[in-house]
């Protein structure tokens, strides 16, 4: 549990996305997330840009066949998730991209 932790405590994943900030500063800006709940973890998420989860996922030398692929929302968003140990943290990539072609694969015209 969270309870009695400081900002301290949090220094893992904070020194780590320092670290991403001056090594890979010319990346796209994902969305930022650090909680107390999981006091080693870092998450960076994209939302409909899945060219910077790539980008990301290839930055920190993440295998493509380490990728979750996944749906959300009644198959309507495609949903990539992986992690990777950087500078001591664990740090989640997560991406998010609408399905605009909800047809079956191989659905007659």
């Amino acid at each position: 549990m969270s309870e009695g932790l400081t900002l301290d405590d949090l220094a893992v994943p904070l020194r780590a996305l320092r670290l991403l900030a001056v090594d890979f500063g010319h990346l796209s800006a994902p969305s930022v997330h650090v909680s107390p709940l999981y006091p080693n973890r870092l998450e960076l998420s994209f939302h409909d840009d899945l060219s910077g989860f790539e980008a990301w996922r290839e930055a920190l030398g993440i295998a493509p066949d380490a990728v979750t692929h996944g749906t959300q929302s009644n198959g309507g968003t495609r949903v990539l998730t992986t992690t990777a140990d950087f500078a001591g943290a664990v740090v989640e990539l997560t991406g998010f991209a609408k399905i605009t072609d909800l047809a079956p694969c191989g659905a007659a015209d």
